[in-house]
């Protein structure tokens, strides 16, 4: 009788290991297999050259069409790794995608008119702020920066 509890006892013990796995952990494979790194690095650079290209008046529609097109695709497919194992961390990239997407619409939209491209640009700088946020949410919960 002896032998059987302490058989189930270690068999408990053994099984109630299976399958756990901690938030960082999970969160920390996550960033590898979405390729977080190169997805942040891809989507805040093109940020970046759209909000200076919506600053140049002399930038036509058509070069503005192509940049705002890229820069959309990009944030697509970062968006499309989503969600995260962490609710936080979903929710800030979701957020930053959602106001990147917007900007990078509104920017396509925008043509010549410089109220419209100020507008893109807030959008885009709003995503960025959030999407810093979220990096900094990821990097909190597995010690490293994605």
């Amino acid at each position: 009788m002896i032998k059987r509890v302490v058989a189930l006892l270690l068999c408990g013990a053994v099984l109630s290991g299976c399958g756990t796995i901690t938030l960082n952990a999970a969160l920390s494979n996550w960033v590898k297999q979405s390729n977080l790194s190169d997805n942040l690095k891809t989507v805040v650079h093109d940020a970046k050259v759209t909000i200076k290209d919506l600053a140049n008046p002399a930038l036509g529609v058509n070069d503005l069409h192509t940049v705002c097109g890229v820069f959309l695709t990009d944030v697509e497919s970062a968006n499309a790794s989503l969600p995260t194992p962490d609710s936080q961390s979903s929710n800030l990239l979701s957020s930053a995608y959602t106001d990147l997407g917007a900007g990078a619409n509104q920017c396509y939209k925008a043509g010549i008119n410089p109220a419209l491209r100020a507008d893109a640009s807030t959008l885009l700088a709003k995503g960025l702020a959030t999407l810093n946020a979220a990096t900094i949410r990821i990097s909190v919960v597995t010690g490293t920066l994605p």
